[in-house]
This record gives structure tokens, sequence and C-alpha cells, in this order.
């Protein structure tokens, strides 16, 4: 049938309201901080063939992972699929999944006997066995150390659970209630989907229904096709680099791609990254795809739809045994430092097309852990996800203590960790000058601080930039670089490498998490020097550094500061004097 404007556009807005109210009910129903507190889950709606047909995406990697998840599903069990089934799976190599500590939860929508949909979620999971607590260990060599690995498998079956799935997950965790509740919490949610589905169904018909889902992919596509076709056709390339795998300590990682653009063709060659690493950076090319979908956003438009049109766009080649194309059973557990380099050097590359979009280096991701037994003998994992800040973007200042790129999740309400884990958040707090100097100022990245407050644990780290900043664009600088100290200013303090897995602590032992700033964009000298007084007024830029970093005259500035401070003026007084300069 061909489907009216008006009844595409309800049918549209309703799918994004059935996503958006699912994404809302699995925050509401996490059992772990790491959904409930941070946020990382995404749930969608994909057509029978597989295909995303509704999202709000909040972890764009998500939106990239789910389509191999459902075909995975469709590829082994085929006429097996039930009404009220929910499939489950883990594993990155037979599913596509990001990564192990990842769980994917299916379920298909029935119609009259017939699979219209999947309602599917990914949601981080706080510990699924491995060799740490919190699964994710640094220094994991093979993707059998990441936890069991579950391939897609039945969780229930016409909507009764299969006890011995259950009893198999439950058994390999050390935190098996928050997992089972998690879990069902995704089956719920998907099953909230399900039931929307089939009422729009059942009130504009069914094909009014599957008919949207393949409008809005051919929409995407042509728009994506047309935006590029504008672009200049050429070959361009973006590089970027990693400390190192958390294994091989003195060895960066390669990431590098070459974009061929002719016409309204893209391909994304990443044959020039480094070979797989023997630590877990390793990611696999869905994940990849996620990578170029959220690159591909970004020039063209924040709320591009990123269904299955976008996919159709994107061309992509490997080269097998690569840090992206990895083999059986490389590591993948610390994907997202990966992602996050091979975003950077497609926005690098992209930014040659579209000059406007440019940005200067990220702070990075990470993930922390602390593992162990509280005084009453029971199991903890306090899994976190710390953020940094943006770089310098065309003409703007980077953002500062913000998670960045790929990842949207939110930084745990300190209130939250002291209720719920054995640990003191000591030091919450911007660093200053770790922003990159430039024209525009890299963001700031963020200082953590810890004490353990439980007789042992085990802290393991996934982060990155100890030793290779943020970078800088157009003469502006690197930001500040990471760190991670061990009771620091002690007898006893001690400087960890950016990702390592299981170290030892006690009672009173602190730990120090420094995240690393955000890269700058143009020549000091056109920074204006009432931006540079609002930088030190803030705290974002020391006195020192806008006389070292900036050039400015050490007394001009100390008279501006005493001028801004008796008259009551701000870094906001500065920025609007900017706009007005810009109005004029």
């Amino acid at each position: 049938m061909v489907i009216d404007q008006i009844t595409y556009q309800v049918l549209q807005s309703r799918l994004s309201g059935i996503v958006q109210e699912m994404q809302d009910n699995i925050f509401r129903t996490g059992y772990s901080t790491i959904i409930r507190e941070s946020q990382d889950a995404s749930c969608m709606i994909l057509s029978a063939a597989g295909d995303v047909v509704g999202e709000n995406v909040v972890l764009p990697l998500h939106v990239s992972a789910l389509p191999e998840v459902v075909r995975a599903i469709i590829r082994d069990y085929g006429s097996d699929i039930c009404p009220q089934d929910a499939f489950i799976t883990n594993h990155p190599y037979l599913a596509g999944v990001t990564h192990s500590i990842d769980m994917a939860v299916v379920t298909p929508v029935f119609y009259q006997d017939k699979v219209i949909a999947f309602c599917a979620s990914i949601a981080h999971k706080s510990d699924l066995g491995g060799m740490v607590p919190g699964t994710g260990s640094s220094s994991a060599r093979e993707i059998f150390q990441e936890g069991i690995q579950y391939p897609p498998v039945k969780y229930m079956h016409r909507g009764v659970v299969v006890k011995e799935v259950d009893a198999i997950l439950r058994a390999n965790s050390r935190t098996p209630d928050l997992i089972m509740g998690d879990i069902r919490g995704q089956v719920g949610t998907a099953r909230l989907g399900e039931q929307r589905l089939v009422a729009l169904a059942d009130r504009y018909g069914v094909d009014a229904v599957t008919d949207t889902f393949a409008e809005a992919e051919n929409r995407t596509e042509e728009r994506v096709r047309q935006t590029i076709a504008t672009w200049q056709d050429g070959v361009v390339e973006g590089e970027m680099f990693i400390d190192n795998d958390g294994i091989v300590l003195d060895r960066p990682i390669r990431y590098h791609v070459k974009i061929t653009k002719t016409g309204s063709r893209i391909l994304f060659d990443f044959g020039g990254s480094g070979d797989q690493t023997l630590g877990p950076l390793n990611i696999l090319p869905p994940v990849v795809r996620g990578c170029c979908f959220f690159a591909m956003t970004a020039m063209i438009d924040p709320a591009l739809p990123k269904n299955g049109g976008l996919a159709r766009v994107v061309e992509m080649q490997f080269r097998d045994g690569s840090v992206l194309h990895p083999k059986f059973p490389a590591p993948t557990n610390t994907y997202m430092a990966s992602a996050t380099a091979v975003t950077e050097a497609l926005l690098q590359a992209l930014s040659k097309l579209v000059p406007n979009r440019q940005t200067a280096g990220t702070g990075g991701v990470g993930g922390m852990m602390i593992g162990g037994k509280d005084d009453h003998g029971k199991a903890f994992v306090q899994y976190e996800i710390v953020g940094s800040a943006y770089g310098a973007r065309a003409g703007k200042d980077g953002v500062s203590g913000t998670s960045v790129l790929l990842d949207n999740a939110r930084t745990a309400p300190i209130e939250v960790l002291e209720s719920e884990f054995p640990t003191r958040v000591r030091r919450f707090e911007l660093i200053r000058d770790s922003g990159g100097p430039g024209q525009f100022r890299g963001g700031l990245g963020i200082r953590r601080e810890y004490e353990i407050l439980a007789p042992e644990v085990q802290f393991s780290l996934r982060g990155g930039k100890h030793t290779h900043p943020a970078h800088g664009l157009d003469g502006g600088s690197p930001g500040g670089v990471g760190a991670c100290i061990i009771n620091p200013g002690g007898a006893t303090e001690k400087h960890m490498p950016g990702r390592f897995g299981g170290l030892y602590l006690r009672r009173g032992d602190v730990i120090r998490l420094e995240k690393s700033g955000g890269g700058g964009i143009g020549d000091v000298a056109q920074r204006p020097f009432e931006l540079i007084v609002g930088d030190v007024l803030d705290g974002y830029v020391s006195a020192a550094a806008a006389v070292r970093d900036y050039g400015v005259d050490a007394v001009r500035l100390q008279a501006a500061l005493e001028e801004w401070r008796s008259a009551g003026k701000n870094s906001a007084a500065a920025s609007k004097l900017e706009k007005q300069k810009g109005a004029k």
C-alpha cells in the first residue's frame, strides 16, 4: 500500500513515543546503578528483517549492534521463534554485541501469527563473571577471561522462563540478584513495546505500520545521499592513537581511516589500522559501523534518524586480524576506548569535507570498577562511567566535565554511590588548566577521589589518554593528560597506567582518578582578553597559565581581575560582551 503523509507522520511520532516509553521504563526498573543512575542502556524497535525502525538512542553504538543481534537470532532459530519468547545474548563474535559485559534482550512482536517486528534493548551488567569483579578486566588476553559468553539463547519460551538458562545466569555472577533484576526489567520493557505496537497495528492496520518502517528507511537513505552529493569528491584520511592495550604498555595502538567520497557514495576503509591487540582493545565491525553512524550524524544533523536507511549508505572495508577486525577469541571488553579513537579519526577526516563541523580531541571515555565484600560479607560491584571533556568546536569552547561522543552515560551521583557501596567520595571537581589553550579553549577534565571503606577490594580501570592527550587543531594546544594515582601524597603513592585489572586495595586506601581535558582550536593570540579574564575568575584557568599559555601581561591581568571582582563581573559578562561584538 502507499501510505499517505499524514498517517506516516502520525505513525512515526507514535513509534518514537513507544521507544521513549520503553527507554523510561528500563531506567525506572533497573536494579543496578549502572542502569538506574548512569543509564547505560538503549531500547529500539526493529523490523522483521532486523533493521532499526524506531530509536531514541542513548548510546549510539547500540544502534549498530542490535540489528546484528536480531539477525543472529533469526539465523539460529528461524521458524522456532514463538510468541512470548525472549532471547538473550552477550556474544560479540556470534551476535555482534558491543562487548560481553552488555546483555541484549530481544522479543518478537507477533500480529496474526506473523512476526512484524522485534523489541530489543542492550544494557550493561554489573558482573557476568570473569577475572575481576565487574567482569571488564583490562588485563584480559582472550574473550573467555571476560565472563561467561551467551550466544543467542531463549531466556523465555512462550512466556515461561527457561529455568536452566536462569540458573546458569545466576551461577556465573558475583551479583546475581542485580543481574536477574536488570534482565527481567529488560524483558518487561520489551513486552511494553510489544503491547504498544500491537495496539498501533490494531488501530491503523498492520500494513500501514510496516510500510512506515520501510518508508522511514528510504527517506533517511535519500536524505543522507543527497547531503553527501553536495560534498566535494575526494579522498581524506584521519588517524588517532591510544596509549597502549593494557598488556604491552610501550606500544601505542593506531586507528586509521581513509574515506573515499564519490557522488552520493561514501566508503570507509580501515585497513591502515594496527594489528589486533593482546589486551582487550579490539572491536568488531558492527561497533565500527556505529562509529560511522555517529560521525555521519555529526556532519549532517544531530536529529538524523539512525535507522536502516543510514546503514545502507555506510560502506566499510577492513583488514582481517586488525584491531577493528580481530580473530576469535581476541578480547574486546575495553571497546569504548577504541570506538572513541575511531570516531575521532572519522571526525578528523570528515571535517576536511565539512570544515564548519570540526572539533578538537576529547578527554576520552572509560569505566572503573571496585568490587569485593563489605563488612557484612555481602558482595558488591561498584561500576562507574566517568566523563571527561569535549575539545573546542568550530567557533565555541569545549564542554567541561561531561560524557563525550559515543558515551552518553551519566556520572553516578555521590549520594547514591555512598549509600550503596562501601566507598567515600572525597573529591569531585574540574581540573584547572586541563583544557587545551587556543582561540577556543578545550573543556576541562574531571578529578574524582575515592576512599575504600571495605576490608579488601579489587580495583580495575578502563581509561586512557595518560600519555597521548586530546589533540588540538589549527594551532590550538592539546588538553591535559589523565592520571590514576593510588594514595596520592602518601608514602605508598603509586601511579597506575590507563588500563589494568584486579589491583588489590584495603580499607583506607585512596584512588584519585583524573580525566584528560579537551584540545583547543586556533591561535591563543586570537582569544579575547575578556574571555581569559572570565576563565581565571571561574577557576578554569590559573593566572599563571593565563600568562604562560595565553601570553597575557601579568600586570594587566591582575588589574582586570581586581576591577571585575570589585564590579561583580564574571565570565558570563565576558560571554555576553563577545556575543554583542559578534552581532555588530
